[in-house]
């Protein structure tokens, strides 16, 4: 039997925070694709929006259902918290919210429950006031963040961590990076406008447009040859940071799926450039994605910090880490995030952070540039970790990276969340100095 939408969304919803999986991926299986083209962005959309308000719906939930459903039933529960949505987020008819999502229940094969989620909706609308107010007492549903998160982030930015909240649970703009092999922004924000599609540049990347209203990518002109690609401003600065100079070797660490890599061979010519990371299946998009920009790299399947697996002895002029991380600086884009990481995750991040930074800069030429790179927000995995590198390593130099963006740090720059409309991300610039010994 096909799944009705709000129906697939509870069962993606189900994989997400019962089974760990990743949204991204699992709207990408057959489950989710064989909801019709047109009922795509409205799965999205329950499916999003429901793990961007995942605190506060469970706050309210708590409420309605006081006891727990069986484990065999979270279904019926994650459709449940797709009705609440619906009602406090959307804009959708109440009647229609609770009908539709009635109906569902059915197609979960669950006609047991059209009774409970009809009564636990209706008592919503009777008493939404009330319960909402209930649940807004506890700061982890007011502000939609996991206890731990919401901790760390206060404690690492105490006068900014509002904003930094309030940028997270917002929808993110759908951002290019214009190929300036071909366009420059201007030119390319005016072939969109003759489109019909409204862009606005980003003032400190010139890379960079922010579209007013997502579209698909097959409405973007020249998109199929490579003149425009889907990227935040945020790592677009990845390429300008690095600063490479044509025919040098360059080594992209944690390639996939390949945004940066790309971004490295627009700005540059002639680069020898290796893009490697640790899944061959990820990698595949790098080439995906360079084919489609007519660009060419060496792609090597291998274990970054593993140097003897992969590394020929040739030094590299530049290398770019961008390294695994919490991610906390774009749940605006993968809400997610917030189910699924653990405060535990964070010390193993550390360690493997380090690792790769050890590892990979015995690889560097002296002379040559590092660029550490993460979409974090959280000090332990930045600024706090490329101190404790340059405190190990003498001949570890922190270049400036000038101050037209984001927030200067005892070592880097951070970007927060919505600054200058862009995700959150954080970079530091390294030079291996000669004549100094590496610890």
């Amino acid at each position: 039997m096909l799944l009705s939408t709000r129906a697939t969304a509870a069962r993606v919803l189900q994989q997400v925070i019962y089974e760990g999986d990743s949204l991204t991926e699992v709207l990408q299986q057959p489950l989710a694709q064989a909801i019709a083209a047109a009922e795509q962005p409205l799965l999205r959309d329950l499916c999003f929006g429901s793990l961007r308000w995942h605190e506060r719906l469970s706050a309210v939930l708590k409420q309605l259902v006081t006891k727990p459903l069986k484990p065999a039933d979270k279904d019926v529960e994650c459709l449940l918290r797709v009705g609440l949505y619906q009602l406090i987020y959307q804009r959708t008819p109440d009647h229609a919210a609770v009908n539709e999502t009635v109906k569902a229940v059915k197609k979960l094969g669950k006609g047991w429950a059209e009774k409970l989620v009809n009564g636990v909706l209706r008592r919503f609308l009777r008493e939404r006031e009330a319960l909402l107010s209930a649940a807004d007492r506890q700061e982890t549903a007011l502000y939609a963040f996991p206890a731990w998160l919401l901790a760390r982030v206060q404690r690492a930015w105490p006068t900014d961590w509002k904003n930094i909240v309030q940028a997270s649970n917002t929808h993110a703009a759908m951002t290019l990076r214009v190929n300036q092999r071909q366009y420059t922004a201007a030119a390319y924000q005016a072939q969109l406008t003759a489109q019909g599609v409204a862009a606005d540049t980003v003032e400190c990347v010139a890379s960079a447009l922010n579209l007013h209203k997502a579209v698909g990518v097959e409405l973007l002109p020249g998109f199929a040859q490579g003149a425009v690609s889907v990227q935040d401003a945020a790592a677009q600065l990845a390429a300008l940071l690095l600063d490479c100079q044509p025919g040098m070797r360059v080594l992209d660490a944690c390639a996939a799926p390949g945004g940066k890599t790309g971004h490295l061979l627009e700005h540059t010519d002639e680069l020898q450039l290796t893009a490697l990371d640790s899944s061959a299946s990820r990698l595949l998009r790098v080439t995906e994605n360079l084919q489609r920009l007519q660009l060419n790299a060496h792609t090597v399947a291998a274990d970054a910090g593993d140097v003897a697996s992969w590394w020929d002895g040739q030094a590299f002029e530049r290398i770019l880490l961008d390294a695994p991380c919490s991610a906390t600086g774009v749940i605006r884009r993968h809400p997610d995030i917030k189910v699924l990481r653990r405060d535990s995750d964070i010390t193993a991040l550390q360690q493997e952070q380090a690792r790769l930074l050890r590892a990979l800069w015995q690889t560097l030429k002296p002379g040559g540039h590092l660029l550490y790179a993460t979409c974090s927000i959280l000090p332990e995995e930045n600024s706090q970790q490329i101190a404790a590198f340059v405190a190990e390593y003498p001949d570890a130099q922190v270049l400036p990276l000038g101050d037209s963006w984001g927030h200067a740090m005892a070592f880097g720059r951070q970007i927060l969340p919505g600054d200058a409309g862009m995700d959150g991300f954080y970079y530091a610039l390294l030079r291996k100095q000669h004549g100094e010994q590496s610890a």
